[in-house]
């Protein structure tokens, strides 16, 4: 914990008491099936099914890349309606190789086009014809369009949480240029402090910190790969929240196996553009509306990490190509899907959709 900023302070006791919103999450159910699919290059994902065996399809897709689904993950849907299918990205969660075990392994054929096409092989897997929904939240977000870009006849409608879009504004914001420095000086300090404790040449280093936290998130030595994975994750759990709580940053700081992959598939995504051309995303959203695909889009007012200005600029494309979309900036809240606020306008989206397709 030793680069972790400390919290802002919370009188109002809102990290013990948060605001009771009219919409929570579902109640907590177990998956009915569970397995592990070959996808080639080693991977095998992990998957489960829960909710209405007969309801329509819906699938969660993770953020990072690289956090892994949790119980969490299946009660945005209805579970009487929806037959919720919940996955472990490459490297990540449950899935095999996890990189916390073999980070090189884990790195394998790990690209965007690889993730897209790992949806479609579970699809065909669980031999789901069509998806009526796609829900993801951050690079989730990101890969339900860009899968809705490639795949756009396998879906009725997206659910997204904190756009990210890929620009190098975007990245340089976030982990290059010290974007976050004016929301939060002390978390984008301590991420910087870091590598330089751990630096025989800071003044080159500072110019790449991706590729300083790469280098050292793949080295040989564990304590240093877990020492950059707290550090990383630390500054980004550091302003993912309106309200952060200390006994969950422990929590995380405590776990490898979900540390390493997040931090690991971050720096790789982030170093790579995340696999896209510049602009990819917002070029080809044009498919989406083509195709009649329904958009929701929830988005924290202060969010810190996926700025709002990226979910802005994706609803006024996809409006401007003629697209179906609705867009939601939630007061009080930041960028986790944990955060009462995002919860409730999730929750509210996939009600919605279910109504449409009733």
């Amino acid at each position: 914990m030793r680069y972790v900023s400390q919290p802002a302070s919370d009188a109002a006791c809102q990290i013990a008491n948060p605001v009771n919103y009219p919409v929570q999450l579902y109640p907590e159910l177990d998956p009915y099936a569970s397995g592990h699919l070959d996808v080639g290059d080693g991977h095998e994902l992990y998957w489960e099914q829960c909710g209405n065996p007969e309801g329509r399809p819906v699938i969660f897709l993770h953020g990072g890349p690289g956090a892994g689904c949790d119980e969490r993950s299946r009660r945005f849907f209805d579970p009487s309606f929806y037959l919720i299918v919940v996955f472990d990205q490459r490297g990540s969660g449950r899935s095999r190789p996890n990189a916390s075990d073999n980070w090189s392994a884990s790195i394998v054929g790990n690209t965007t086009q690889n993730l897209v096409q790992d949806i479609e092989k579970l699809r065909e897997a669980l031999k789901i014809e069509k998806w009526a929904m796609v829900l993801g939240g951050s690079w989730g977000a990101t890969l339900a369009i860009a899968y809705a870009e490639a795949h756009p006849t396998k879906l009725c409608s997206l659910v997204l949480r904190g756009v990210f879009l890929f620009g190098p504004d975007e990245v340089d914001y976030l982990f290059s240029s010290g974007g976050t420095y004016g929301q939060n000086p002390a978390a984008w300090e301590s991420y910087c402090k870091f590598i330089e404790d751990t630096s025989p040449d800071y003044q080159r280093e500072r110019t790449n910190l991706l590729g300083a936290y790469w280098e050292r998130l793949t080295r040989e030595d564990d304590d240093m790969r877990n020492a950059a994975a707290a550090a990383f994750i630390g500054y980004e759990l550091s302003i993912s929240k309106t309200f952060i709580d200390p006994a969950a940053l422990k929590k995380y700081m405590g776990n490898p196996s979900v540390l390493i992959p997040f931090a690991l598939m971050e720096v790789l995504y982030m170093s790579n553009a995340g696999f896209l051309r510049r602009g990819q995303l917002l070029d080809e959203c044009s498919i989406i509306a083509k195709h009649g695909i329904r958009v929701a889009i929830c988005h924290g007012r202060a969010d810190y990490v996926c700025q709002p200005q990226a979910a802005w600029r994706l609803t006024k494309s996809l409006r401007a190509a003629g697209g179906e979309v609705e867009l939601e900036f939630v007061s009080g809240a930041g960028h986790s899907d944990s955060e009462p606020g995002l919860v409730d306008a999730m929750v509210r989206a996939t009600d919605k959709i279910r109504e449409h397709l009733q």
